[in-house]
């Protein structure tokens, strides 16, 4: 192995701690906590070597994003070619949507609520954005029926982020959230 090879293989290792302390730390303690300072003491190492790998906290934080998407369209794609048909499908993307959602709360406010500097909606965008969207695009457009797919896509990730979004703050009761769920699922399939 090359002096270089061996290089790049540690930088790379470096930002993978780097990334995975940062979502650690901020699934046990909220994303105020996570500091270059605070990142650096984690990993056991300086603030000019974190420098050396992102720009700041927000650089770290749109790594974790695109870690995050990566994860979801894993996720989604695992529940929707495991499903016997378009609406068990829907019911299986949603369902894991909202569980990805419940169990990895920091990680999922820093994908959809946080600003974070990375391209949305545009030809720029991550792959791992697109992949994760295009999970949902997949599972919608057999049941678009007539309707724009896009839009129909937009319109159900909508309703799981709210759903999502409202139970975890708290403003909808956790007791309600699979019979919500059902609701929203159901009104995105045919009737049989």
């Amino acid at each position: 192995m090359s002096i270089q090879t061996r290089r790049e293989r540690e930088r790379a290792e470096r930002e993978r701690l780097i990334v995975t302390a940062a979502r650690e730390l901020a699934e046990t303690e909220g994303w105020d906590a996570v500091t270059t300072r605070r990142l650096a003491a984690e990993i056991e190492y300086s603030q000019p070597v974190l420098y050396s790998h992102f720009k700041g906290k927000d650089a770290i934080m749109a790594a974790v994003v695109v870690q995050g998407f990566t994860e979801l369209a894993e996720r989604l794609r695992a529940a929707r070619t495991a499903a016997s048909g378009p609406s068990a499908a829907l019911a299986a993307v949603g369902a894991a949507y909202a569980e990805f959602g419940e169990r990895r709360p920091a990680l999922y406010d820093a994908m959809f609520t946080h600003p974070v500097d990375l391209p949305f909606a545009t030809p720029e965008a991550p792959a791992a954005l697109w992949d994760a969207l295009g999970e949902l695009h997949r599972t919608i457009e057999p049941l678009a029926e007539g309707d724009d797919p896009g839009i129909l896509m937009e319109t159900f990730w909508s309703g799981l982020h709210g759903l999502v979004t409202l139970m975890r703050s708290g403003r909808l009761p956790r007791e309600g959230h699979d019979r919500r769920l059902s609701l929203l699922i159901g009104h995105f399939t045919p009737l049989s």
